[in-house]
Formats: C-alpha cells, sequence, structure tokens
C-alpha cells in the first residue's frame, strides 16, 4: 500500500523515538495489558459484533491507534495517519482449548501462550501498530492488548481497557449487530503532544558532569553484580509466566507494607532481591533493579494529560540491592531474610526522591544529546554486559469508570496482567505488576530465551508467591 498520501501528523518525540529505534532493531517490541470480561446473560449477539462495536468507539477516542510510526530506521521519523483501521488484522478471537479457572489463582498457560507468541511479533506497516486478541470461554474472555511502545505507556493500556469496557457495555445496551464493520473511520483528532513539548526536563550541570565522567572517563562496574547473560541478538521468543495473588492477601500485603513505612512497590522490588539473592550462587553479590514513573501528574493541567488518555510520559529510575542486607532470617539462624523492612523502607525513600525531582535530571532530559539513537545507544550494548538485573513496573490499581461487578446490564471487567516483550537491552527479568478490577494483584513475569535459565525463573517466581503467602498467611 502507498503510504505517501496519508495524512502526515506530528513527528515522533525523543521518547518516543526510544521505542521507534527499538522497534526497528528488533531489541523491544511492546508491552501489553490484559483483563478478563464477563459479558451479562441478556446478550444475544455473536461475540466478535460487541468487540467490533466497542474497538470502533474505543478507535474514535483516542487518536493514536489511527495512527503508524514511519522512518523508524532513520534519526526523523514522524506518525501518519491511516485512513482506516482494519479490525480484521488488528483484532483475533480464539476459543480456549481448556476451560478456565476464573476466579482463582490457578496459573493461565493458554494465557501465557498467547501472550509469548504475540510479544515476539514486530508491527509492520501499513497495518496498525497494535493488536487485540481475544481468548474467550463460554461465558468469560481475556481481552490482550498489545500495542508499539511509542504508542503508550503502560498507563494507557489502563486507559485502553477502561475506555473498551465503557464501549462493551454501550454495546450491550444498543445490541444492535448491523452496525458492525470492520473497516473503521479514523478520527481526524490531533495526537496528544510529546513529553518534551510539555515539560523542560531540566539538567543541572553537577549531574551533566557525572554522565560524562561515566561515559568519557571511568564507568565502572561491580564485579559483583548480575544481570543474566551479555546482551544478544536476535530476541527471539519471549517467555512468559503470571502469578497471581487472591484480593485477600493483595490487601493484607498491602497493609503490611505500610504498617511498615513502605509501598507495595518498593516491598516487591525488596522481595524479588532477596529470593534472586536467595537463588544465585554467593559470589554475586549486588543487582540492580529498574522502574518506571509516570510523568503525567507533573504536566499542565490543560494539556489534558489524565489516566484515561493514551501516550508515553514515563522516566526510568534504578535501585541497588547489596547481598549483605538481606542478612539469616531470626527465627531460621540459616534462612535469608527475603524481604527485610528497612531496606524496603529505603527502597521508598528512593522512589520519593525520584517523584520530588519532578523529571529533573532523568534520562529522558539526556535524550536530547543523542544524534543517533541506533549507533550511540543501542548497537554497541550488543555482546556487552546489561545494566540491570530485574525490573519492577507498577501500574497500580486499575479503578473502571464505573463500578460494573454485580451489574446485569454492563461488561464486567476484572482480573488483570501486564507484560512486556523481553528486551536485547532490558533486565535480565521483568516483572511487571497491575492490580485489578478483582483487587488481585498479578505479576507478569517475561525474559529474552537464554539470558536467564527457565528453571531459575520458576524457582523466583514461586518463592516470591510462597513468601508473599507467608506474610499473608494465605499460603
Amino acid at each position: 500500500m502507498d503510504m505517501e498520501n496519508f495524512e502526515k501528523l506530528r513527528p515522533v518525540g525523543r521518547m518516543e523515538r526510544y521505542s521507534t529505534s527499538r522497534h526497528d532493531l528488533r531489541f523491544y517490541l511492546g508491552p501489553a495489558v490484559t483483563a478478563s470480561y464477563k459479558l451479562p446473560q441478556k446478550c444475544s449477539l455473536p461475540l466478535k459484533d460487541y468487540v467490533y462495536q466497542a474497538c470502533e468507539d474505543v478507535i474514535a477516542q483516542h487518536p493514536i491507534l489511527s495512527a503508524i510510526p514511519v522512518d523508524e530506521q532513520t534519526q526523523s521519523p514522524h506518525f501518519i495517519r491511516l485512513p482506516k483501521v482494519d479490525l480484521d488484522k488488528c483484532v483475533t478471537l480464539t476459543s480456549r482449548k481448556h476451560k478456565f479457572p476464573w476466579g482463582t489463582e490457578a496459573r493461565d498457560a493458554e494465557l501465557e501462550e498467547l501472550l509469548s507468541s504475540q510479544h515476539s511479533i514486530p508491527y509492520e506497516a501499513p497495518n496498525s501498530f497494535w493488536r487485540l486478541c481475544i481468548l474467550s470461554n463460554t461465558d468469560h474472555f481475556a481481552a490482550a492488548f498489545f500495542y508499539h511502545h511509542a504508542l503508550g505507556d503502560g498507563r494507557s493500556g489502563m486507559a485502553f481497557h477502561r475506555t473498551f469496557q465503557q464501549a462493551l457495555s454501550r454495546a450491550i445496551t444498543a445490541n444492535n449487530g448491523s452496525s458492525v464493520q470492520a473497516l473503521v473511520p479514523s478520527p481526524t483528532t490531533p495526537l496528544l503532544p510529546t513529553i518534551e513539548s510539555l515539560h523542560p526536563l531540566p539538567l543541572t550541570i553537577w549531574h551533566i558532569i557525572k554522565v560524562l565522567f561515566k561515559q568519557k572517563v571511568w564507568s565502572w562496574r561491580d564485579s559483583g553484580l548480575w544481570t543474566g547473560a551479555k546482551c544478544a541478538v536476535p530476541l527471539g521468543q519471549t517467555q512468559v509466566r503470571n502469578v497471581a495473588f487472591p484480593a485477600s492477601a493483595t490487601i493484607t500485603f498491602k497493609n503490611l507494607c505500610r504498617d511498615n513505612g513502605t509501598t507495595i512497590t518498593a516491598a516487591l522490588q525488596t522481595l524479588i532481591a532477596g529470593v534472586l539473592f536467595s537463588h544465585l550462587p554467593s559470589n554475586y553479590t549486588s543487582l540492580n533493579c529498574s522502574g518506571a514513573l509516570s510523568m503525567r501528574q507533573w504536566l499542565p493541567p490543560d494539556a489534558g494529560i489524565t489516566d484515561d488518555v493514551m501516550g508515553v510520559w514515563i522516566q526510568e529510575l534504578s535501585e541497588t540491592y547489596n547481598r549483605t542486607s538481606f542478612p539469616a532470617d531470626a527465627n531460621s539462624k540459616t534462612d535469608p531474610n527475603l524481604l527485610p523492612w528497612p531496606e524496603a523502607q529505603r527502597s521508598r525513600r528512593t522512589i520519593e526522591h525520584s517523584l520530588s525531582l519532578k523529571g529533573t535530571n532523568s534520562v529522558i532530559g539526556l535524550l536530547r544529546y543523542v544524534n543517533n539513537y541506533h549507533e550511540e545507544l543501542f548497537l554497541p550494548k550488543i555482546g556487552k554486559e546489561r545494566s540491570s538485573s530485574f525490573e519492577v513496573s507498577n501500574l497500580g490499581l486499575f479503578k473502571p469508570a464505573t463500578a460494573t461487578i454485580g451489574d446485569e446490564d454492563n461488561a464486567e471487567i476484572g482480573r488483570m496482567m501486564f507484560t512486556q516483550s523481553a528486551g536485547v537491552m532490558s533486565a535480565a527479568i521483568q516483572f511487571s505488576v497491575v492490580t485489578g478490577a478483582d483487587g488481585c494483584l498479578v505479576l507478569g513475569v517475561t525474559w529474552q530465551e537464554g539470558i536467564v535459565e527457565e528453571v531459575l525463573v520458576e524457582k523466583v517466581t514461586e518463592s516470591v508467591r510462597a513468601e508473599i503467602g507467608r506474610l499473608t498467611g494465605t499460603n
């Protein structure tokens, strides 16, 4: 298809270019947010009719869904608008092979298989740079929303589902299959602005000097730092696991964190570090955790950047953990203390300090000094040690636009899962966290095949599950 005549939109921003470059090199393909839905019994149309009607509604509300970045291989990519969005090419509906026990904390192997497969497929113009994959039972379905990271950050996935749930409910009320169409006209609404156009992203002189010293003079790496195998291509197949905790355990864990002066995110970072230390050889004495913070709250109120819109407005943060901070548990004398609360409190202070800077000295601010993303940021990393041991990105609690649980007239949204594709330069193991409308905390665990042994990931995820179960009394 000739795209020369497609409407040209704004240039891709510096933060968005980080994702277009990674995607072009097949270093990282994007995130996904999955949600479980239940339609009311009165629904008489095929599921596809409701999904297509809802998607048409959602596309009209989020202009980024009808836009795609082009010229990713260059240093000046831009967005164009597709004349129409072909739902037949970006929406798939598949029936489950095995009935899934909804409302339980069982591992969803069928969903893991879908996520693993889709997280390994790049986006290709002129098709949409997002996909919605429906995995259905007779009375429930899981909707996995995959998208290019230049289209949206993690909260954008939640915004999609908030809009999609509302749109499903409207489609149910209309109950009219005659309006279903696969080719959806694109809206004329302009794209929302980039983070660089809304925030100065200031850098202090001292911070610039430190970065330059590390880059040009001396970059020291802790010999005891574990980060899995070196950065390797091709990216290959993303491996996926999910760990779900019941709502009762989630509430208890949240209260336990509060009582001990910390947060769920900081506690999870600390617990995962403790668990990794317990399974790694003793010569690995330090771990680096990476994460992301939303910058939406620091942007001008009149810009319209709320939690209900889609775009990329995030910054990075990091934390280091040392084995000496995880001494043997006082009760057992031999087993390590997997979650020392003083460490979790320290992690909370690190997060709060990053928040207090409100975007000052961020990695995004440094991108203004990068001329060629491919040559300066990514390609030199192949064969080099990665910088991060594990990542924890927590989207927090999903809040539906309307309370729907138990409402017989609306689509009910429940369990959620946040995942990311593996990345050539990403952390060795990625833990993506979200608490769905059902109140259940879920960890989406992903890694690049060959970078971490599957047996280690299995041990780590099971130990995290067991320790939170022990702490909350839900084992």
